[in-house]
């Protein structure tokens, strides 16, 4: 299940980190937040997760499965 970390700066500003979302569905909650603030995305920084797809998740969590 993924999570997604909100933060908001002295200045105003948002900070938004997305974490066990693989893929590009990330910068989809990124849009979301963007339309609910009334904000505009500045800046966008992918991270490794970004790159990885649905199938290598299932695949974590069918080793983890075997592990416990």
């Amino acid at each position: 299940m993924g999570k997604i970390k909100i933060r908001l700066l002295p200045d105003g500003s948002i900070k938004m980190e997305t974490e066990g979302i693989k893929g590009a569905k990330c910068t989809d909650y990124a849009k979301v937040l963007e339309r609910l603030a009334d904000a505009k995305i500045e800046k966008m920084e992918k991270t490794r997760e970004y790159y990885e797809s649905d199938e290598m998740l299932q695949l974590d969590e069918i080793q983890n499965l075997r592990d416990n």
